[in-house]
């Protein structure tokens, strides 16, 4: 009954999509659609989709065909050509994209190697030895998801293959391990001077010291730091509400790690082929080569071994080349350590990477599509009509405006599914609205840009970096998305009103020292965690 009800409702929730885009054909027209609200219609289709019917390809399918159908007056050739020409070929063909999708491939190879060598297997022995509650087993993984910190796409597929067995092993839920892993991904990289995301935010700045204004962001990160902070008061509270609640009730009673009857990942593969138990440095000699290899293939790219140093090396990296170039080398150095430790055959390591291309199949074809979507909005004019919007705001509001731009980085990010575009597309605008005038609003309202662009693309269930904690925790996308939204929410909240708060203590002239919002917005937490506890939240024992 249940299932016929889902039907229903995903019919139902396709059809108003279908009567609302046939009353869009009399309402627009491929050039009034430029530019304006509408250029954010196909990401909301998906997502809204995606919530209701719980089923992301398809979600994400209709809302390209929605972005290619407004960008072509409704053509048919015209819709064809630029959903898969323009979107998904165009996408296919971008080389960081294709970078990123072969670390992907890569990774899941390395991953199949550990697990055929009995390295998982020996790990989660170790670990079960020495970590031995659910509380520590939780701690252990923020603490790993903190120290990578080097790239987001990195740390979400290195941690969840590392300490999946170990969190099996406590029955936590695998909704519960995406979510540590995907709260220790983006928010961890995104104050973290040595990373990627550091990188991205420099490039993004002119006329600036990049780097420095970064470093001078990051007591004004208030969502990032919540958002760590929030792990660890879950863990020390014992505490879970909302979808996750449930999820963690079955981990633990029944040790039914998914709850609902999808399952993600194959078990088969998990099997190690040895006759022989595995030893742990079967799995610590793979991740620490992947771990220094990556670093160094980074720092590469931006000339470090030309004479940069290596904070400039960093900034100036290519992140998805450097993984690639990283990762390859890692493959071969724990190919070469295997066989000659007799641990596995040549035969028996090929026959681990078409099964690591196989398990990364759907992450790959979730961010091909995000991507594909993403090119939509662009097409549409979407960066330029926020960019409008932001402008049009940014006078006689000067005290609301980090809160304002935080929100407006939020909605941004959550639509698109990017941090990265969201960066692209305010922090220009803050930069040159405050530049030379009001340094620190100009840090402020970064720091709300960075936070709000980081919270929105957490949520979202477009977002590579979602989707890809998803794949490292081999969980069901959908139920990591819906279980982690009410966390999200909660953080998200509190960073508004940190925000609210830093701007109108800094315009009155009262203090502009960041630390006061800050401590301040982590008692709120800490006493709305707290409420929740006594109220309506579930214990995990």
């Amino acid at each position: 009954m249940k299932e016929k009800s889902n039907r229903l409702l995903s019919l139902s929730a396709i059809g108003l999509v279908i009567l609302f885009l046939i009353a869009a054909r009399f309402l627009t027209t491929a050039e009034s659609v430029r530019q304006s609200f509408w250029a954010l219609v196909p990401p909301i289709v998906a997502i809204t989709l995606a919530l209701i019917t719980k089923e992301v390809y398809s979600s994400l399918f209709l809302g390209i065909v929605t972005g290619g159908l407004l960008y072509s007056g409704y053509s048919f050739e015209g819709t064809l050509n630029h959903v898969f020409v323009d979107g998904v070929i165009s996408v296919l063909s971008d080389r960081w994209n294709v970078g990123i999708l072969c670390f992907l491939v890569t990774l899941g190879a390395m991953v199949q190697l550990m697990n055929r060598a009995g390295g998982s297997a020996a790990f989660g022995k170790w670990a079960g030895k020495h970590i031995r509650t659910r509380a520590g087993a939780q701690i252990a993984t923020i603490l790993l998801g903190c120290l990578i910190f080097i790239d987001d796409y990195f740390n979400c597929l290195t941690v969840g293959s590392v300490m999946r067995s170990v969190t099996d092993q406590h029955r936590i839920s695998r909704a519960k391990l995406a979510y540590l892993i995907d709260a220790t991904a983006a928010p961890v990289c995104i104050i973290a001077p040595i990373s990627s995301w550091a990188a991205a935010v420099s490039g993004f700045v002119e006329g600036e010291n990049g780097m420095s204004l970064f470093l001078q962001t990051i007591p004004f990160n208030f969502y990032a730091v919540f958002t760590i902070a929030m792990m660890l008061f879950l863990v020390a509270f014992r505490l879970d509400y909302g979808p996750m609640a449930l999820h963690e009730r079955n981990a633990v009673e029944k040790e039914d790690l998914f709850t609902t009857e999808e399952r993600a990942g194959d078990e088969s593969l998990e099997r190690p082929l040895r006759q022989k138990p595995g030893e742990v440095i079967d799995m610590l000699v793979p991740i620490l080569s992947l771990v220094l290899c990556c670093v160094v293939g980074m720092i590469y790219t931006g000339d470090f071994f030309s004479g940069e140093s290596f904070i400039d090396a960093f900034a100036a990296s290519n992140a998805s080349t450097g993984l690639v170039l990283g990762s390859f080398v890692s493959l071969v150095i724990t190919l070469a350590f295997y066989m000659l430790r007799n641990v596995l055959s040549f035969n028996q390591c090929m026959d681990c990477l078409p099964e690591g291309f196989r398990q990364m199949v759907p992450a790959i074809l979730i961010l091909t599509f995000a991507w594909s979507l993403k090119a939509m909005t662009d097409s549409l004019g979407a960066k330029e009509y926020v960019a409008a919007a932001v402008k049009s705001s940014a006078t006689g509001v000067l005290s609301l405006l980090p809160f304002l731009i935080f929100l407006i980085a939020v909605g941004l990010a959550f639509a698109t599914g990017t941090s990265w575009g969201t960066f692209g597309i305010l922090i220009p605008i803050v930069v040159a609205v405050f530049q030379g005038t009001n340094h620190v609003m100009l840090i402020m309202s970064m720091s709300a840009c960075m936070a709000g662009a980081v919270c929105g693309d957490h949520c979202s269930p477009i977002s590579d970096t979602t989707i890809m904690s998803s794949a490292g925790a081999e969980c069901v996308h959908l139920n990591h998305v819906y279980t982690q939204l009410p966390y999200v929410l909660t953080a998200a909240a509190v960073s508004a009103l940190a925000y609210l708060l830093s701007g109108v203590l800094a315009v009155s002239g009262i203090t502009d020292n960041p630390f006061v919002s800050l401590f301040g917005g982590l008692a709120v937490l800490g006493l709305v965690l707290l409420g929740i506890r006594g109220g309506a939240g579930t214990k995990a024992e």
